[in-house]
């Protein structure tokens, strides 16, 4: 008789839970934030526990069986220890493209001219590859002031009117030296001229005095 397959019993165990809004002040309205802080404070967990926290409505959420109890007391205090200071957590550079609502190439456009400000570098290895990369990161409340006064819009603003003002010099530069080959083909043409109209051995017609 063929074995029939059975679906795994679905687990009713109770569970030991545990949850953490986080403030504003470290998320700043952004869900990639949130993420990022998630990813932060797994990396300070022990492996086999790292699963058991997730993301939930804008805060974190502790989940283990109830059989865990002193895993579970050891983790939500490792995890209640790196909430202290999580709103100093340097913002990297996805999450506050998503904070600030910006493009990557405005973001690097910015940080290189010294408007968005670097709070320094970090320096992390891709997971499962050897290769480390390196990239600056900012500071939270550089950025939750860069976001409260719109510096964005004010900086977009300045871009449009820079560009704007190169376009001008340029068409300016290309009328200018269109106008300047202009000029030089006419000299050319006026010299070309000059030379086919005059008369071959004038000059010496001339010197010899032969019109005196």
């Amino acid at each position: 008789m063929p074995k029939t397959k059975t679906k795994k019993k679905e687990r009713d165990d109770p569970e030991l839970i545990r949850e953490w809004p986080l403030p504003v002040a470290a998320t700043l309205g952004s869900g990639v934030r949130v993420k990022g802080i998630l990813q932060e404070i797994r990396s300070r967990l022990p492996s086999p526990v790292r699963k058991s926290l997730d993301m939930q409505a804008g805060g974190l959420i502790l989940v283990m069986p109830e059989t865990s109890k002193t895993a579970f007391r050891a983790t939500a205090s490792a995890v209640s220890s790196a909430l202290d200071d999580i709103a100093d957590l340097p913002i990297i550079p996805r999450e506050i493209e998503d904070i600030l609502t910006i493009t990557a190439a405005e973001r690097k456009r910015w940080l290189e001219d010294g408007r968005l400000p670097s709070a320094g570098t970090r320096t992390v290895r891709l997971q499962g590859r050897a290769r480390k990369i390196t990239f600056h990161v900012f500071d939270p409340r550089v950025v939750e002031d860069l976001l409260d006064r719109g510096a964005v819009d004010e900086w977009r603003e300045e871009d449009a009117a820079a560009k704007a003002e190169n376009r001008r010099r340029a068409a300016y530069q290309a009328k200018l030296t269109r106008s300047l080959k202009k000029k030089e083909k006419a000299e050319q043409t006026e010299r070309a001229e000059e030379a086919a109209t005059r008369l071959s051995g004038w000059d010496e017609f001339g010197r010899d005095g032969l019109l005196r």
